[in-house]
């Protein structure tokens, strides 16, 4: 390629739209022959990446924002900002399926909602307060983003989303009072009911889509980062309801490049000593997967209620004899 093509490329975060290369003095010949030859890829109509670049990103997070950058070169109007998952990713709230994810966009005047070339468009007002700015993309605000997931996905998404607003330090009444806004919007319930639920003592989106499945069980109101100590030993539960803990087991933490960056072996060693620590206190135990919370929904409820059961009918339900043991996490 042309060195102007590729110093724009560079300042575009590796992207470049068909109209400059045309301007780069580049026919269609000359893109689709560096399409063959693994050069470009195309990321959406219009709109082309370095291949090297595109496959050195994570597809969690670094290949949704440049799909976003994509959908920026595209976007002729100005009036719009990134919002639903969109904006989720890029405030680092997570969404139900980032390498999936259409992209969204909400404007005040668009003829209803439509996907167009992999966009999703929503006729959805707001305010110019509503609107931040992160890295060059204009995206809506951590209450109305938490909002519209509760909206676009329903009760558990949504309320991993109202979660994660409140560990980025929004707080209750701001929902609310964003949700006075929308009232008369479809979902006003669902949204009512999330906020209410909301806990920013969930630190991890797995972690809010188990506590939703434990209200779903109906056993009672759930305790959040539940911590013992024997002194030499420390470990927290992801939740708690009476006597029987509920951990969300990410299937990320085990496999080689795990975040933690230690050996499988290792992580599942450590894994099964917290479990075996916890336990030992006469706590029972449910572990729940991605799977488990969607795929097998109806099979895991019936276990994990099996498995709360037995753990009263073992142990009890009164925790008063952990009082010496136990021990408060603070948030991070």
């Amino acid at each position: 390629m042309y060195l102007p093509t590729i110093a724009l490329m560079q300042s575009q975060h590796g992207l470049i739209a068909a109209r400059q290369l045309r301007a780069a003095g580049l026919d269609a010949n000359d893109v689709r022959s560096l399409i063959r030859r693994g050069h470009l890829v195309r990321l959406r109509r219009g709109v082309y990446v370095d291949r090297e670049a595109w496959q050195g990103l994570d597809p969690y997070r670094a290949q949704p924002l440049l799909r976003m950058r994509a959908a920026q070169l595209s976007l002729t109007s100005t009036g719009y900002a990134f919002s639903h998952d969109s904006a989720a990713i890029v405030l680092g709230m997570g969404a139900p399926a980032p390498p999936t994810a259409l992209v969204h966009v909400s404007r005040t005047k668009v003829h209803g909602d439509a996907v167009r070339a992999g966009v999703k468009h929503h006729l959805a007002p707001y305010l110019s307060e509503d609107v931040l700015e992160v890295d060059g993309l204009r995206v809506l605000d951590p209450p109305r983003t938490a909002l519209d997931m509760v909206r676009e996905h329903g009760r558990a998404h949504g309320l991993a989303a109202c979660d994660a607003a409140m560990r980025h330090g929004v707080t209750r009444q701001q929902l609310f009072a964003r949700l006075d806004r929308m009232k008369d919007w479809p979902h006003s319930r669902c949204m009512r009911w999330c906020i209410a639920h909301a806990d920013p003592l969930a630190e991890s989106y797995l972690e809010s889509l188990v506590r939703d499945f434990v209200l779903e069980l109906g056993i009672g109101p759930t305790d959040l980062q539940f911590g013992l100590t024997d002194g030499h030993q420390t470990a927290f539960a992801d939740l708690r309801v009476r006597r029987h803990l509920f951990e969300a087991d990410g299937l990320l933490k085990y496999p080689e490049g795990n975040p933690s960056g230690k050996q499988p072996a290792v992580v599942l060693a450590e894994e099964k000593q917290r479990h075996d620590f916890l336990t030992g206190f006469k706590l029972g135990m449910s572990r729940l997967t991605y799977v488990d919370l969607f795929a097998r929904r109806r099979a895991a409820l019936a276990r994990a209620a099996r498995e709360y059961a037995d753990t009263c009918a073992r142990f009890g339900t009164d925790i008063d004899d952990l009082a010496p043991y136990r021990v408060v996490r603070r948030r991070r």
